[in-house]
């Protein structure tokens, strides 16, 4: 289970320049978790009505801050589901842009697309235009619904490619290090 101290990794791997992603929620789960960072632990979030699961892991990028404020989240396409609190290295293939009302306001609340690398398992899929898209679709509903589930407005406003959900890892990586005063 990540710590506070966990989540004050790097958000790239120095030896291999991979992403890192904290997986929070498993593929398959109906329960969300997230980090407090006050606490130092996973919580649960919430429960997903009943036939409504997690298409594929769910994490976030530890050491970024996106425009929500929170750190960069980070759906990783995976054939099976990892567990709760695991780090994983990440190749960005794009980025579903998105807005959600909080608050009476709309703010950006993006989530990039991933494919898990390991020394041994290369990525199959390196760029969003390589999905399917009808798996694409699936994603973007997913996300509509969950977010409709709990009475928020949500709305994918594009796709954009690697270069796109890099240029956002960086933007992240220079907020979190501004608010963190380095």
């Amino acid at each position: 289970m990540p710590t506070a101290s966990a989540m004050e990794l790097p958000a790239l791997d120095p030896e291999t320049g991979l992403v890192r992603v904290v997986i929070d929620t498993p593929k398959g789960s109906r329960n969300k978790y997230k980090f407090d960072a006050r606490l130092g632990v996973l919580k649960l979030s919430r429960i997903l009505p009943a036939g409504m699961s997690f298409p594929h892991d769910f994490g976030s990028i530890p050491s970024t801050c996106a425009e929500d404020g929170d750190a960069l989240d980070v759906m990783v396409l995976t054939e099976a589901p990892l567990f709760v609190g695991c780090l994983v290295h990440v190749h960005l293939i794009g980025v579903l842009r998105a807005v959600q009302k909080e608050q009476r306001k709309m703010i950006r609340n993006d989530r990039l697309l991933a494919t898990l690398e390991t020394p041994v398992n290369q990525p199959a899929i390196t760029r969003l235009e390589q999905m399917d898209e009808q798996q694409l679709r699936d994603i973007e509903h997913f996300l509509r619904s969950y977010n409709q589930a709990q009475g928020r407005e949500f709305r994918i406003t594009g796709r954009g490619g690697v270069r796109q959900a890099q240029k956002m890892l960086r933007d992240a990586v220079r907020a979190f290090d501004k608010d963190q005063g380095s």
